[in-house]
């Protein structure tokens, strides 16, 4: 088996633009609708991460987890994504992207899309919402989590450099 990767969309990967809505008050961001998510994708929980200035979080993936990530900042973002499914039709695509203040965009990721962020503003910490469609742990937090991690695997593929 080939370990090539090729840069490229991937499918089922849903990338679409926030909208500011700017007046005197100050602004707002709709992060997402039900009605433009796919009809079976149920956001079940909400978390906010803040990252420091430089530091990447992951990459790693899910087996069953679907996460909607809204980079609206504060803070800029690079992301990196790589189609780890071998059943799908761009297997073995990757993708880089920028988000955040400068350019609010919400990112759904599949299970089986190794993913990972890096807060890439210069002093500012950066903040990202997710709204996975699975409860971290399972209800009552008593089953394994839902992840695998790559960031800690030196021979790995995938990086955030």
């Amino acid at each position: 088996m080939s370990n090539e990767w090729f840069e490229g969309s991937i499918h089922d990967v849903i990338l679409k633009k926030l909208v500011k809505h700017l007046d005197e008050r100050g602004y707002l961001f709709e992060t997402f609708r039900s009605d433009e998510l796919p009809a079976d994708l149920k956001p079940t929980m909400n978390y906010v991460s803040v990252t420091e200035p430089g530091i990447a979080r992951g990459p790693h993936e899910h087996h069953e987890q679907t996460d909607i990530f809204a980079f609206a900042g504060p803070g800029n973002f690079k992301l990196k994504l790589w189609d780890n499914r071998s059943s799908s039709p761009t297997y073995r695509n990757w993708m880089e992207l920028y988000a955040g203040q400068d350019k609010p965009m919400l990112v759904v990721i599949p299970p089986g899309i190794v993913h990972g962020y890096k807060n890439i503003s210069s002093l500012e910490r950066g903040m990202v919402l997710n709204f996975p469609d699975k409860l971290f742990m399972g209800p009552g937090k008593k089953e394994l989590v839902d992840e695998i991690r790559h960031e800690s695997d030196q021979n790995s593929p995938f990086s955030m450099e």
